[in-house]
């Protein structure tokens, strides 16, 4: 075939669109329960990794964690630390960290109302929750502005949408909803616009205690039915370097206490508050995980305990977090060695310092994925939307990041080599300089044969420029608003929404909760 022939016969194939675009709805149903089947990449040989674990608990020995919380002093005391009041410092016996290693559990499945939508997330699982925490919220039309209940609210609609997404986040700080009200709002908007995993936060016994409670009435829940197993889960930082803070003390307690899972994440920057070496930032990360896994199985042994990293590095000219970088990679690598080490379940994060949904935030996004899921990890957080280093959630970027979970997705699917998929019938029909377009085989298949994308144009530059010329981030506006637009509220009984009304209606009248500082 000539150049122009082949050009021709390229402009005449079928281009994605309405006949294939149901393969998106065909495929996802193999997106909600995820298992990755590669082997997770190795940065540190397995003496490396037993250093560096070995080290870290030197420090717990010699240095020790300041623990601000008195409560959390006085339980690590009776668990055998050794506390030092005047200086806030606990010190850790290297069998004190043992025992609590032995008696974390080593699977973990998170519960929700439908067991269809039950989450493991041990062995090679992969579970993928939305970006949890940005006070802002951006878009191509209004931009970057403070996040509003409204937007909270998409993001719930927007993850109840995919079926790539598993558990729920954070999405974006309402600003427009006071403090000491915000977690009625955002834990009652989380169980009545989805019907999967709430992930709520930490920030006081008080509010802790409401969303507790409204998840059991959610879910119709004993507070004895609750306990027996994980319905819900946190995300702990401590605060690097070697010090936990009061409310994320206060709540290992109290999820421990209620057998809760706790998601365990120093957050670690090399050459901030990191030694600027990726072996020495993951050794104190690994330290301070390991201090606040102790203080949940003193309180309660069995509780269920996910090792998270986050561990990059800065930009060493302006002191700025960076993401998705080699070192970022590595860490991941490292952190997933360290997390098979102990026999505990891995959380991971896609994570970029882009300011807006550009090319920067899709490679940076691309390699912090990497550094997760082919480290072998079991929860990526911020999985969708991340953007401005963690201070802006966008909604263009949820969508592209949705595109590329799904990819991840299809990745993991299981290949066969069966006779009807080594096709040999098939290529005796087609014989030399044919085409497989019509033959049999392929007519049999090609509506579902391939992932058909959300995002990406694969028309030919004539075709997109006749179309519009549309960017992927345009593209992802559209798909954000039709999806939106689609949008179907799951069934709730209409007595447990009004029990959830009525809790929140009782508890605002009493003035809430104020975060825990």
């Amino acid at each position: 075939m000539t150049e122009r022939e082949e050009r021709g016969a390229r402009r005449g194939r079928r281009r994605p669109g309405a006949e294939v675009s149901h393969a998106i709805f065909d495929r996802t149903s193999s997106y909600r329960h995820l298992v990755n089947p590669f082997e997770p990449m190795r940065v540190f040989s397995d003496d490396e990794v037993h250093s560096i674990h070995e080290a870290a608990l030197l420090i717990l020995e010699t240095q020790g964690m300041r623990v601000l919380l008195p409560e959390a002093r006085a339980i690590y005391a009776r668990g055998g630390a050794m506390v030092d009041e005047a200086t806030q410092m606990v010190r850790f016996d290297r069998g004190l960290v043992s025992a609590s290693l032995a008696s974390a559990p080593r699977e973990i499945t998170l519960h929700a109302k439908d067991p269809a939508r039950n989450m493991p997330m041990s062995g090679r699982h992969v579970v993928f929750a939305p970006t949890s925490g940005p006070p802002n919220i951006m878009d191509t039309e209004h931009g970057r502005r403070s996040g509003t209940f409204a937007d909270f609210t998409n993001i719930m609609k927007l993850c109840q949408s995919f079926e790539v997404l598993h558990v729920l986040g954070g999405g974006v700080e309402p600003q427009d909803v006071p403090v000491q009200f915000r977690h009625l709002e955002t834990t009652r908007a989380m169980l009545t616009l989805t019907d999967k995993i709430p992930l709520v936060y930490a920030r006081g016994t008080p509010q802790i205690l409401d969303n507790f409670e409204l998840i059991r009435i959610a879910y119709g829940l004993s507070e004895e039915e609750f306990a027996a197993r994980p319905y819900t889960c946190t995300i702990i930082n401590t605060n690097s370097p070697l010090q936990l803070d009061i409310p994320m003390a206060d709540g290992i307690i109290n999820f421990a206490k209620a057998g809760q899972v706790l998601i365990i994440t120093p957050f670690t920057l090399a050459g901030a508050m990191a030694p600027v070496t990726v072996a020495g930032a993951l050794t104190l990360a690994h330290a301070e995980a390991l201090a606040g896994l102790t203080l949940a199985q003193i309180v309660r042994p069995g509780a269920p305990i996910v090792y998270g990293s986050f561990t990059s590095n800065v930009d060493m000219k302006s002191g700025s977090p960076a993401f998705g970088t080699p070192e970022y990679v590595k860490a991941s690598f490292g952190a997933g060695q360290l997390a098979r080490h102990i026999g505990i379940p891995w959380r991971s994060s896609n994570a970029t310092a882009s300011n807006t949904p550009d090319a920067q935030s899709a490679y940076e996004s691309q390699m912090s994925l990497w550094g997760a899921l082919m480290g072998g990890c079991n929860f990526v957080l911020h999985a969708a939307g991340w953007l401005e280093s963690g201070l802006s959630t966008s909604y263009e970027k949820f969508i592209l990041d949705v595109e590329m979970l799904q990819m991840f997705a299809e990745m993991f699917q299981p290949l066969a080599a069966t006779p009807a998929e080594l096709a040999l019938e098939a290529i005796a029909e087609v014989g030399p300089s044919g085409h497989f377009f019509g033959c049999a085989h392929t007519m049999e298949r090609y509506r579902s044969a391939f992932y058909a994308p959300m995002v990406s144009d694969w028309s030919n530059f004539g075709q997109w420029t006749e179309n519009g010329s549309h960017t992927a981030t345009e593209r992802a506006t559209t798909v954000c608003r039709e999806t939106l637009g689609r949008y179907e509220q799951p069934m709730k009984d209409p007595g447990v929404i009004e029990a959830l009304e009525d809790f929140v209606s009782r508890r605002t009248a009493a003035g809430g909760a104020a975060p825990v500082s």
